[in-house]
């Protein structure tokens, strides 16, 4: 199944959130625009981990780390 244009040309971000000077332990999802919309509203009150990523997918699994783990074997 293709994707609609507009889905193809969505990038995803992971960042940490800061809260009373401590960075949040868990990562955080966002696209692209909501995250320049959060930085333009409240500069540094979070903390950009990683840009440019293809789909949400990809940067679920990257806020989560696991995106490079090898699936377990069925027993």
């Amino acid at each position: 199944m293709r994707k609609k244009k507009h889905e193809q040309d969505k990038s995803w971000v992971v960042y940490q959130t800061i809260t009373k000077g401590a960075v949040s332990e868990m990562n955080s999802v966002c696209e692209q625009d909501e995250w320049e919309e959060m930085e333009r509203l409240h500069p540094g009150a979070q903390t950009l981990v990683q840009q440019g990523i293809a789909s949400e997918g990809m940067a679920e699994r990257l806020a989560r780390g696991t995106a490079g783990d090898t699936k377990p074997r069925a027993k």
